[in-house]
């Protein structure tokens, strides 16, 4: 998949943008990221959406391009969750790599924060649970998450205390990004003693809820040239969905980013060994930790551990969510994702200001959905 290339990318300001629409954050974000680009609206023959939660529609795509003033020759809506971001970028290279497109601009964005009221919020994620086995007895989002927490601390040794170095970590990268929703400074000790959203995860270790927009535009090589920014290359992708419902999951510390990584890998030429930056999914701390060592980056049980040593700082031995995630940077459905493909990018493009990697050439992105169930994962490479 070397002859895609991602050409633009773009995000909104994030949190609660009062006044702000879905549609008004897609066209923001696709208007930011075609000018990074140096693409024409004109010249966009591929749309890629997501899904909005806050002004949901059957089919988002052509809102959006019927809002944005355009008639691309291929469009589509995709949905599935925390991994659609990644899924849109990996069906953008592939229609490139197909030759039906030469420039797919792929953009999502919600406004969950200001556009709905916090009962809301949670009702529509519910929806996630099996309506017959789960929702009726009050499964949340947090406690499906909470109880893979509990799984992982019984089987793996993992600590309270090694969760909260994950979102102390994330909140310091946050507070280097000018944009980032959360900037204050958050202790061990503050995380630890914030109060229990699902036993063991406290307020801490669950992400924001946020407004936000986010576009990426993935050009052919060859309509890459001479673009106002850097290209960088799609090197690699893959994909995994395991389960839907907790109910049916085939593990609960073993997870399909192992098998959308293993692809990704493959097909990029390179291993977990090779990335100098990664932009991981981290909906909760158990999220990122528990996925750290699914794809490889640590044997199981050591990722806690390395993270309480400063793995994932900067200068560590695995950069990771250096914008600071959803857990501080920000979270609007599909856009949260988006903005680890954002920053990604940006990394490699030598662009991260006070965040930036040294010398970063290959980053990895991974999102997932629903309860750990759907996997896609990214190599990206310094064009």
């Amino acid at each position: 998949m070397r002859n895609a290339m991602i050409t633009g990318v773009a995000d909104t300001a994030v949190g609660r943008v009062e006044g702000s629409s879905v549609m008004g954050l897609h066209a923001e974000a696709a208007a930011a990221a075609l000018a990074d680009a140096g693409v024409a609206p004109s010249e966009i023959d591929g749309v890629l959406c997501a899904y909005s939660i806050s002004e949901p529609h059957l089919m988002l795509s052509s809102v959006f391009n019927e809002y944005f003033g355009i008639a691309p020759s291929y469009s589509v809506a995709l949905q599935a969750g925390g991994a659609t971001a990644c899924l849109m970028v990996m069906q953008a290279a592939a229609l490139v790599e197909a030759g039906v497109c030469r420039h797919v601009l792929a953009v999502c964005g919600d406004n969950r924060l200001s556009g709905l009221s916090r009962d809301g919020t949670v009702a529509a994620l519910a929806e996630v649970g099996h309506p017959e086995y789960e929702r009726p007895y009050g499964l949340s989002i947090p406690a499906a998450y909470a109880l893979v927490a509990r799984r992982y601390m019984h089987e793996w040794g993992v600590t309270s205390e090694q969760l909260a170095a994950v979102a102390v970590t994330q909140r310091g990268h946050a507070r280097r990004h000018p944009k980032a929703q959360a900037r204050d400074p958050l202790s061990l000790d503050q995380v630890l003693a914030s109060r229990m959203i699902a036993d063991p995860l406290r307020l801490f270790d669950c992400c924001l809820i946020s407004d936000g927009g986010a576009a990426v535009v993935v050009s052919a090589r060859d309509a890459a040239a001479d673009r106002p920014s850097r290209p960088v290359s799609v090197l690699g992708s893959g994909q995994m969905n395991t389960h839907e419902h907790i109910i049916a999951m085939p593990s609960l510390t073993d997870f399909g980013c192992r098998q959308s990584a293993a692809q990704a890998f493959a097909r990029a030429g390179l291993t977990p060994a090779d990335v100098d930056v990664a932009e991981i999914y981290d909906s909760f701390t158990i999220t990122l930790l528990a996925e750290l060592e699914s794809i490889g980056f640590f044997p199981k049980g050591e990722a806690g551990p390395a993270v309480l040593d400063g793995a994932l700082e900067l200068d560590g031995i695995l950069p990771c969510n250096t914008h600071g995630g959803l857990l501080s940077y920000a979270h609007s459905g599909a856009a949260g994702g988006m903005f680890h493909v954002v920053e990604a990018v940006r990394q490699l493009r030598g662009e991260a200001e006070a965040r930036q990697v040294k010398d970063a050439e290959v980053a990895f992105v991974h999102g997932d959905g629903g309860v750990l169930s759907a996997h896609c994962s990214l190599v990206l490479g310094r064009a």
